[in-house]
């Protein structure tokens, strides 16, 4: 259910450089990843969607210094990115941000440190997701609530613990994060090359489920949220158990956590919600690089690994008077080889990490108050392939989701009530370019402003952006053309992309090929998965 007005969150949303793009993204000075059109939108245009659309209006973008020119200028320009002027969005491009900066890198620079003020929403800038954000952010508030309400052995009730501001720092209330997965098997645009995640979660306890009351029956869960045990790219996992010669799983995991499910199709959607707090623990672990795996992978581990929450700092008093220069830092290695663990573990002492008697207690050298809990961390698993959620950080990517997109119901065809929030207001923008005869198969295509078909020409399944010219008898199929994109008389294009202004020389049969921006392919050529760049005449 939509919210009537903001929420009390900010989103930070993140614009790299899109090295896995890089047949697009070539020259980011002039056309950064957060600007290659996804279903003839900017990428951003989605991000920005999502947070909108789950009430979140305080939306920064933070990108290199070398592609603030061209994100702004679309930001003030394109069609699309203007139609979010209601809802003003924010751009930085802090002076010491690399292209090869790791997110949590990102996050320590001092620029990105003063623009966070309360409890944020961060995610990249290639998400598109169809998921309610509004209810998985009223889910997390609701399990700090609950997670707040404890009962004392007297049966004193405290009132729930603050989610932003000043006491959200320290250690006493301290709110727990969320992470979104989602499936990538067996779904209409999954394709083989996609990366993927081991992820392992449980159920939540009784007592630890966010509920909300119905207006008639009993209390019911919320939202479908788990705890978050670990979470790590099957690469690494792969690479261990070849080391290993196989998966060796820590006797304190199974120990801990009666229900585990171990997950290897699924996806970190790098979508993470996070309290206040996390600004100041990125600030001084300094030796954190990455927010998926440094950040909360080692959280994750936290909930059953002991002493691993206190080394990361979940229950550090973020005062720098209180905190010793040598338990600032962090390791990022450790956060999978498991070194903050004595080797020597009595498992008779490991108790569950929420514990409400008060035995888990933080050193005095971190902090004065004591801590009864570690903050917790949180995983929405989506499953199924409705809503939709996806990545779009490689090219097959790119072209199935783009395809997928296209097959929507316009506007025109269903109403406004009835249309998915991705859908285009019309299948063709431009119908006074189309030549008859030709073969557009609308239920699956989308033909952007200014778009010019000869006669004969067939396009099925595709995406064509704006201002594209395709002449008499041309034949793409399963394709996404750029902006701009000349293809000439009889050439055949089968599972292509091509970027903006590149030109296709008549005659050509492409099939599963990608062409660079402004590239232009001679004449008659035949070429089977290549990837044609401006630089070299050819490259595999």
């Amino acid at each position: 259910m939509p919210h009537a007005g903001p929420m009390d969150f900010q989103a930070l949303i993140l614009c790299g450089p899109g090295g896995s793009l890089n047949t697009f993204t070539s020259r980011p000075e002039e056309y950064p990843k957060c600007l290659i059109q996804v279903a003839n939108r900017p990428m951003v245009f989605y991000a920005i969607d999502f947070c909108i659309r789950s009430g979140v209006t305080n939306i920064t973008l933070i990108t290199p210094a070398l592609a603030f020119p061209p994100l702004r200028a679309a930001l003030d320009q394109n069609p699309h990115l203007t139609s979010f002027y209601s809802h003003p969005v924010s751009v930085i491009a802090p002076k010491d941000l690399e292209m090869t900066m790791g997110t949590a890198e990102v996050l320590r620079l001092p620029e990105v440190q003063r623009c966070i003020t309360t409890n944020f929403l961060l995610l990249p800038c290639d998400i598109i997701c169809g998921v309610a954000g509004e209810s998985i952010l009223e889910a997390w508030i609701s399990n700090q609530c609950v997670n707040g309400d404890n009962n004392d052995s007297k049966g004193a009730h405290h009132p729930s613990r603050p989610t932003s501001g000043y006491f959200d720092r320290q250690p006493e209330y301290r709110s727990g994060g969320l992470a979104v997965y989602y499936q990538t098997d067996n779904r209409e645009e999954s394709i083989q090359e996609e990366a993927t995640d081991f992820v392992a979660i449980a159920p939540l306890e009784r007592d630890e489920a966010p509920v909300i009351p119905p207006p008639k029956g009993p209390m019911v869960p919320r939202f479908s949220l788990s705890k978050l045990l670990m979470s790590m790219p099957m690469d690494t996992i792969k690479e261990k158990m070849k080391e290993d010669k196989g998966l060796l799983i820590r006797h304190s995991l199974v120990q801990n956590t009666a229900r585990i499910r171990m997950l290897t199709t699924f996806r970190d959607a790098h979508i993470y919600v996070f309290p206040y707090w996390v600004k100041d623990l990125v600030h001084y672990q300094t030796k954190l690089e990455s927010v998926s795996e440094d950040l909360v992978g080692t959280w994750a581990k936290s909930a059953w690994q002991k002493g691993l929450g206190e080394k990361l700092g979940l229950t550090k008093n973020f005062d720098e008077n209180t905190i010793p220069v040598n338990h600032r830092d962090l390791s990022p290695a450790s956060s999978h080889s498991g070194a903050f663990v004595d080797k020597v573990i009595d498992l008779r002492e490991i108790s569950t990490t929420r514990t409400r008697g008060g035995s888990d207690q933080v050193p005095d050298q971190f902090n004065q108050s004591t801590v009864t809990e570690l903050p917790q961390m949180l995983a929405y698993v989506h499953r199924g392939s409705a809503p939709f959620i996806r990545r779009v950080d490689n090219t097959g990517i790119l072209l199935s989701t783009s395809l997928l997109l296209a097959k929507l119901p316009s506007i025109e065809e269903v109403g406004r009530k009835a249309a998915s929030p991705f859908a285009h207001s019309q299948k063709v923008a431009y119908p006074e370019g189309i030549s008859l005869p030709s073969n557009i198969t609308k239920k699956d295509c989308l033909l952007g402003e200014n778009v010019i078909v000869a006669p004969a020409a067939v396009i099925k399944e595709s995406v064509i952006g704006a201002n594209c010219q395709i002449a008499g008898s041309a034949r793409i199929i399963r394709c996404v053309l750029m902006e701009g994109v000349v293809v000439e008389s009889r050439a055949q294009l089968t599972g292509c992309v091509i970027g903006r202004r590149a030109h296709i020389g008549r005659e050509s049969v492409l099939k599963g090929c990608e062409i660079q921006d402004a590239n232009v392919i001679p004449k008659h050529t035949n070429a089977r998965d290549e990837k044609f760049m401006v630089s070299k005449t050819l490259c595999v």
